[in-house]
């Protein structure tokens, strides 16, 4: 099968290595210098996403896409896979609701997998799981970070995706879900100490939940993003002087993304938690998932990478219904869950799961 994957950043270099041996891989970008870096393993095609007729026509000569652009990209990706008849799994943060363009693809007879990476992606895949494995989900939450090892001071935080997307994370109102209902909170609302495993976190209201919203009914639904102690404050301090604004945001990555650019080996961190009855009995359900950097990729490159191209393999073979199909249906589904969970444990990413007490409680 012909594949070619969107973009040849970390994330993209990482879909196009572990499809390799399996299927006739080609990277687009429009960076030359990114492209000689996935040129060993795939065969590397200049394409600029921003023009939607060239990609159009780009995609048209693929069976499958993957798309691993940043998120302004996603949603024009998307369309365009629509418009070429092409099935496209997808890892990208757009600001758009893709779910608006399920018609569309039902009609063209596409598949599209959307928000199939890290968080979101496969935090969506952890809550379908526990989501259906209970009569009635009360609460649910996911915690998850991608932080440096060894950070360092003023921001302690190391850029390993899209800089302009990690400021959005600090300025996009969050939508959770407190009783029962859809509501959008600041999400400098609340900077809470958070005890994951062995380490201790500062956590924010992150806007990941996105689909979540409509394909799962809680009472409270919330997505929290790990940072190491030190550095939420100095950005919500940035972002209320309003260094963050759009027409300043520029300049200001100019100066503070030399600070959170430094060596470093990174590591991914999730944990998804869900509170709720199963037979008239309280029942909790949670997922640990602990990753480093390895390889020659970023442990971030490596979380949202493989899940993708994972998921792209379940596409290529099995085939979906046709329409933008969000990942936690991939969860509920307990062939495809295992079939995730278990090739990403193959691959060292390795997931706990555990009843009424996280590992190591007393």
């Amino acid at each position: 099968m012909k594949v070619l994957v969107l973009g040849a950043g970390n994330v993209g270099r990482a879909v196009a290595w572990d499809l390799r041996d399996e299927f006739d891989v080609h990277v687009g970008d429009v960076s030359e210098e990114r492209l000689k870096a996935v040129s060993e393993f795939a065969t590397p095609s200049k394409v600029d996403a921003a023009n939607f007729d060239e990609l159009v026509e780009v995609m048209r000569g693929f069976e499958l896409v993957i798309g691993a652009l940043p998120g302004r990209f996603g949603y024009r990706s998307v369309r365009a896979a629509i418009r070429a008849g092409v099935d496209m799994v997808d890892v990208s943060f757009m600001p758009e609701n893709p779910l608006e363009l399920r018609d569309e693809a039902e009609k063209a007879g596409v598949t599209v997998i959307v928000d199939a990476g890290f968080a979101p992606g496969l935090s969506h895949i952890l809550m379908g799981r526990i989501w259906q494995e209970m009569d009635e989900l009360r609460e649910g939450y996911i915690y998850v970070g991608g932080l440096p090892k060894e950070p360092k001071p003023p921001l302690y935080y190391r850029i390993t995706w899209s800089p302009k997307d990690l400021i959005e994370e600090y300025t996009r109102p969050a939508r959770v879900i407190r009783n029962w209902e859809v509501t959008t909170v600041d999400p400098f609302e609340r900077i809470e100490r958070v005890s994951i495993a062995d380490f201790e976190f500062e956590a924010f209201i992150s806007d990941g939940l996105r689909s979540l919203l409509e394909s799962v009914r809680a009472e409270r639904l919330e997505e929290w993003t790990l940072r190491w102690p030190g550095h939420l404050e100095k950005m919500k301090v940035l972002r209320e002087l309003g260094f963050f604004k759009e027409e300043h945001v520029d300049k200001t990555l100019d100066v503070i993304a030399p600070l959170m650019t430094y060596e470093s080996p990174d590591f991914s961190i999730m944990q998804v938690l869900g509170k709720g009855t199963l037979d008239g009995e309280r029942k909790e359900i949670g997922y640990l998932l602990y990753d480093e950097e390895r390889g020659g990729f970023t442990s971030m490159a490596r979380v949202t990478g493989f899940t993708a191209a994972i998921i792209a393999r379940l596409v290529a073979e099995q085939g979906c219904i046709f329409g933008v199909i969000p990942p936690e249906i991939l969860g509920m589904r307990i062939d495809t869950f295992t079939r995730i969970t278990e090739e990403l444990g193959e691959r060292g990413i390795k997931i706990e799961r555990w009843e009424n007490a996280p590992p190591g409680d007393s």
